[in-house]
């Protein structure tokens, strides 16, 4: 008998994308879907950006260089010049998506058996990505009630073994949307330097920070050889479909290593480069009226969410997520159970169960994450769906 991989099996199902088969069985019925279970931004794309593309001249669509076009990687040190971020051409491997990047670290960095550890809750394909590379996950649990705070470095010392080589962070953060603090990044850098480890920072969320300074890896002086820096330009420009990220790092050792994965999938997709190049010209204001428009959903969301029986979410001080706890017995069962037997005013809401955003087994239960990339009047729409179904729900908690 024909048998899958154990990887294969082990292999987690997306906790954003498993229950499309219910919302699309909603839709069917004649339900209106109010989609909060995915970071998929309605903001436009820049019209430059996609201008930059209808527009580009070229008789034959080419490989380009592995490590992505020079005259992107040029631009992007354009880009990241104006975060003093200080990095050259030479530093940076364009990608396939934030994704690729950070599948790049696992694989470069890490043999199977080793460990990385990341705070949880954390982004849910951290999970695949490490299962892909045969690595092993060290979870650490962050608290929804310091508004998941980095754990403390005794947590990160107790964890550090013999195997362990990689911390990730994700800066601000997904799923929970924590901003880390300067001082939070200097306890990461003193425990990487102290232990020989790297740093994988998921920074692709960088413009949108509400409440305080984003502080990148980058800027760490001291670590300049630990630190490997993933993005991607998927939220930055509302461009999740072009599947373009970097992977970026002044260790050349590491940089080299990677570039052997970069050249066995050939190159990054081209013309995403073209878009992702027009954007580093955007004005230096862009991001303004952008980041103006997620704080008003970030401050809808949370208030309506705590004005809620029972509900807990903590202020979010970047990215656009947020976490809530709700007065509910099991996070997978009632995320489904809205797609399937709830309606109000002939729609519902989708959310994420937080379960799959946690490594440790039973964590996250009560949880769901929720994604504000819809408009206020959505917003407010969904939650009156989520208020609704909190008092119909036959596993409610209290």
């Amino acid at each position: 008998m024909l048998k899958i991989s154990h990887r294969g099996e082990v292999m987690p199902a997306s906790p954003i994308r498993k229950l499309v088969p219910f919302s699309e069985a909603a839709k069917k019925r004649g339900t209106h879907v109010y989609h909060l279970n995915i970071g998929q931004p309605d903001i436009e794309t820049p019209k430059q950006c996609l201008d930059a593309v209808k527009h580009y001249d070229m008789k034959v669509l080419e490989y380009s260089h592995s490590a992505g076009n020079e005259s992107y990687r040029k631009k992007l040190v354009e880009y990241y010049a104006k975060n003093n971020i200080d990095v050259t051409p030479a530093d940076i491997i364009v990608t396939t998506g934030g994704s690729e990047a950070i599948l790049f670290g696992f694989m470069a960095c890490l043999d199977a058996g080793d460990e990385v550890i990341i705070p949880e809750p954390f982004y849910a394909n951290y999970n695949g990505f490490a299962i892909q590379a045969d690595v092993n996950v060290v979870p650490i649990s962050s608290d929804i009630e310091t508004g998941f705070a980095l754990p403390p470095i005794e947590d990160f010392e107790k964890a550090i073994t013999s195997k362990t080589k990689a911390i990730v962070v994700c800066n601000p953060n997904n799923p929970t949307g924590y901003l880390y603090s300067a001082e939070e990044m200097e306890i990461l850098k003193q425990i990487v330097i102290k232990h020989n480890l790297f740093l994988f920072a998921d920074e692709a969320y960088r413009e949108f920070c509400y409440s305080g300074k984003h502080v990148s890896a980058m800027h760490l002086k001291g670590a300049e050889q630990h630190v490997v820096l993933m993005d991607t330009i998927s939220k930055r420009y509302s461009a999740c479909g072009g599947r373009i990220g970097a992977f970026i790092t002044k260790n050349k050792e590491v940089l080299n290593a990677a570039m052997k994965f970069a050249q066995a999938r050939l190159s990054p997709p081209f013309y995403a480069q073209i878009l992702g190049e027009a954007a580093v010209d955007l004005p230096d204001n862009y991001f303004d009226t952008t980041k103006a428009e997620y704080k008003l959903r970030r401050d809808t969301i949370v208030n309506r969410l705590n004005a809620m029986p029972g509900v807990f979410c903590p202020n979010v001080g970047g990215a656009f997520y947020a976490m809530a706890r709700l007065p509910i017995d099991n996070c997978d069962r009632f995320c489904q159970w809205l797609l399937e037997d709830f309606t109000h005013e002939g729609a519902t809401v989708m959310l994420a169960p937080g379960t799959g955003f946690y490594s440790t087994e039973g964590l996250g239960k009560n949880e769901v994450r929720l994604a504000y990339v819809l408009n206020v009047d959505s917003l407010n729409k969904a939650m009156d769906c989520l208020e609704a179904a909190l008092k119909l729900y036959p596993g409610k908690t209290n």
